[in-house]
């Protein structure tokens, strides 16, 4: 059976691949931007099999080796941490306003000693004159799909992307126009392994349900009542707490957990709030971790209009649309539906 566009329905066109830091992910995509196949393996860009271009190689051979033999004339494109200055060839960074097409516009590649062209997505950059730098390298697929997903979150829309770096983004008119980085994921892991913090919390011990949604929603009034300059005491109240038996052991974490989460929503909820009204918030990101946020969220009075799954596949799908390495696809297919 074939297609409008004249390709067989279910016909793979598309060798895409999720590479960050401590994974890889490939999909196996046909012309409705399906996945038909999809694989993972351990070996992000800080553990290859072996060190240099080789050990790219021999990670994306190992992992879909036979897809590139079944399939010698399709093509293959890769974001993520595969693009920065420690992976296989560094993409730039592009400014903002960036798209799909601006990515592919300024996109780089590599070729295998197999002669097999990987084409290679970069980053974006927003440099706002009056403010920081910010960069993200692998988020702007993800967002990428989103926009394809929904016409109307393209045109506008705040995406938060819990994480160990969350992201706020601003969406208009199918571009990142801008976005703000939380260090809020990675502040907890050293917090809790490395700092004085961790001391009470036990390894390997459950907190209670009821415990976990107390400490919680505690570390969330914090953040809530907190004025300038208040977070480094409120983060000593993680020790003082359990010190005072006010909050058990095992739910300390999750009184941290509460804390920096909710100073990171009361900024980007500030974001969201210079928006149009009425402005879609996204969240994409890891079930659990967006769970997290979603409850966060509903003690700011905020419900996220939609949690979205892993849009990265939609993302490299939209990019290599953009690259024109799918001729037959519109570099805009935002209508090309998960279903025919």
């Amino acid at each position: 059976m074939t297609s409008s566009n004249g390709l067989t329905i279910g016909a793979p066109v598309l060798i895409a691949l999720d590479w960050g830091t401590s994974s890889l992910r490939g999909f196996l995509m046909d012309s409705y931007a399906r996945i038909l196949a999809e694989r993972s393996s351990s070996h992000g860009i800080q553990n290859l099999p072996q060190p240099g271009a080789a050990g790219f190689e021999a990670a994306l051979t190992g992992l879909c080796g036979d897809w590139l033999d079944a399939h010698p004339a399709l093509p293959v494109v890769a974001g993520g941490m595969v693009g920065s200055a420690q992976g296989w060839v560094e993409a730039p960074y592009v400014a903002t306003p960036a798209d799909a097409m601006v990515l592919a516009n300024k996109s780089t590649h590599v070729i295998m000693a197999t002669g097999r062209r990987v084409l290679i997505a970069p980053g974006v950059l927003h440099d706002p004159a009056d403010g920081t730098p910010d960069v993200m390298r692998g988020e702007e697929i993800q967002i990428a799909g989103a926009v394809a997903e929904n016409a109307g979150w393209g045109r506008n829309a705040c995406v938060a992307m819990p994480g160990t770096h969350s992201k706020w983004v601003r969406i208009s008119d199918g571009r990142i126009t801008g976005f703000t980085t939380y260090m809020t994921g990675e502040l907890f892991a050293v917090l809790k392994t490395h700092s004085l913090l961790g001391r009470l919390m036990p390894a390997g011990v459950d907190a209670k349900a009821e415990d976990e949604e107390e400490a919680f929603a505690i570390g969330l009034r914090a953040a809530q009542s907190a004025g300038p300059g208040d977070l480094p005491h409120q983060l000593f109240a993680t020790r003082s707490l359990g010190l005072t038996k006010r909050l058990p052991a095992e739910a300390l974490a999750h009184y941290l957990s509460g804390l920096l989460i909710g100073h990171e929503l009361r900024s980007g909820l500030a974001l969201l709030a210079e928006m149009s009204a009425g402005t879609p918030l996204l969240l994409i990101g890891d079930p659990g971790l967006c769970r997290r946020y979603t409850r966060g969220l509903a003690a700011f009075g905020i419900t996220p209009t939609a949690q979205l799954g892993n849009t990265a596949p939609r993302g490299l799908f939209q990019f290599a649309a953009a690259a024109g390495l799918l001729p037959s696809l519109s570099a805009n297919s935002s209508s090309i539906k998960s279903t025919p």
